[in-house]
């Protein structure tokens, strides 16, 4: 059993999506998105050229993401930093408890959050009014 610590919530806004629909493969969807950063370790807007890609199979039997973007923000101590994070996995058939997992890799400006690059992490991506609600655990 996976033990988590939740050290950060994303909250994205949508925007519209761009897409390539195919008849003859994989279809691919993009969407940009805007949003902030929670939580007692950090604090920040996203910036500006934030996308997540989603690669759909012609069978519909797979469906994968990979997200991208920048936050920049204020660390736990108060000093400024920016946060990337790059967001990879799967989506899955609706569940009571996320529409998909992901494993994220994380690189800070922060020194005091440094060793979050180095962790292993899992990201779970809930429904929201504006977008989708994005919690981000390290796994102990």
């Amino acid at each position: 059993m996976e033990n988590l610590e939740l050290i950060m919530t994303i909250h994205v806004k949508t925007e519209e999506a761009i897409t390539l629909q195919s008849n003859i493969g994989d279809s691919v969807v993009m969407i940009p998105f805007t949003g902030h950063a929670t939580g007692s370790l950090f604090q920040g807007e996203i910036q500006k050229g934030g996308v997540d890609t989603q690669i759909i199979s012609q069978d519909r039997k797979k469906h994968s993401l990979s997200a991208r973007y920048m936050i920049v923000g204020k660390d736990y101590v108060g000093q400024d930093c920016t946060i990337y994070i790059e967001n990879n996995g799967n989506i899955y058939e609706p569940n009571n408890k996320y529409l998909f997992r992901t494993y994220p890799q994380i690189i800070t400006s922060s020194p005091t959050l440094k060793y979050i690059e180095s962790e292993i992490l899992v990201a779970e991506g809930t429904a929201d009014v504006n977008g989708v609600i994005i919690n981000i655990y390290v796994v102990n």
